[in-house]
């Protein structure tokens, strides 16, 4: 199995050829980045991808954004999903990452929501996956679980700093049993986060130690699962950001440290957890272990 990392776009907003050259510059394998709001833009940097051979995971938005419109209906998330997902054929993405519905809903409405936007998905001929994120459905661990039995065909994305977040805590309880929803989990958001916020000044601080630690260890377990399951490549996209997660400075809102730095460093970090990782794999089966 191969590790495939993704540069988020997140708050980055310059040309995507010198993104690309960044990218490529880091050893990025591809670029994380929500669908273009419009057919021609889709279609130039759709182009873009294809003659600079770039991967992209597409990022679909429904419901407004990403703090959805508190009245908007179920039918309403379902229309954008389908809008957005014509414009995304257009680049040929690898799959499709959905930040959907409302954390408002039920388990059985966020489960409808899921089952008829994988429909939609096959319809349109892309794969979604389901991303867990506060203000949207599956923002907590235990209605994702409930959630879980309803859609038995759904793939998730994981970027368990939310759950963190939600329930103001490492869930590394004995009781903290998520197996069943790592046993679907498709892609890797990677950002380190702790009991009282999404992300850490810096991942490496040793302050935060154990919040990394408890990150890593709940990657390798999708390592893990992807094994058993057979893939071939597993992805993740280190995803620190902007908006009110980095950390800044009171009175001057000067950051606390450089955003593509801290990405790099995740990145980085996780090719040789990942190499780790495999070694790891490998003696066991080899029973050296």
């Amino acid at each position: 199995m191969r590790l495939e990392l993704f540069k988020t776009l997140w708050g980055d907003t310059r040309a995507w050829p010198q993104i690309i050259e960044e990218m490529r510059a880091a050893t990025f394998d591809g670029i994380e980045a929500r669908i273009p709001d419009n057919a021609q833009d889709a279609t130039d940097k759709g182009r873009l991808l294809r003659q600079e051979g770039v991967p992209y995971i597409a990022i679909a938005l429904t419901g407004g954004g990403v703090i959805p419109r508190q009245g908007a209906p179920l039918a309403d998330h379902l229309a954008d999903l389908r809008a957005a997902l014509d414009r995304a054929a257009i680049m040929q993405p690898r799959f499709v990452n959905v930040l959907g519905g409302n954390d408002r809903w039920g388990a059985t409405q966020q489960a409808d929501f899921i089952n008829q936007a994988d429909e939609i998905g096959r319809q349109v001929g892309l794969r979604c996956v389901f991303e867990t994120h506060r203000s949207r459905i599956l923002s907590s661990p235990w209605i994702a679980l409930d959630v879980l039995n309803q859609c038995p065909d759904a793939q998730f994305t994981l970027d368990i700093s939310h759950w963190i977040v939600t329930c103001e805590r490492l869930l590394d309880d004995p009781l903290d049993d998520f197996s069943a929803f790592i046993d679907r989990v498709h892609h890797l958001q990677a950002r380190v986060g702790y009991d009282q916020g999404p992300q850490v000044p810096h991942p490496g601080a040793p302050e935060y130690a154990a919040a990394l630690a408890f990150h890593q260890h709940v990657w390798a377990q999708v390592w893990a699962a992807h094994a058993r399951r057979g893939y071939a490549v597993t992805t993740l996209t280190p995803e620190c950001g902007p908006d009110g997660y980095l950390h800044t400075l009171p009175f001057t809102n000067a950051p606390v440290a450089d955003l593509w730095a801290l990405n790099r460093w995740i990145a980085d970090t996780e090719r040789r957890h990942f190499d780790a990782f495999q070694q790891r794999q490998n003696s066991l089966a080899s029973g050296d272990i």
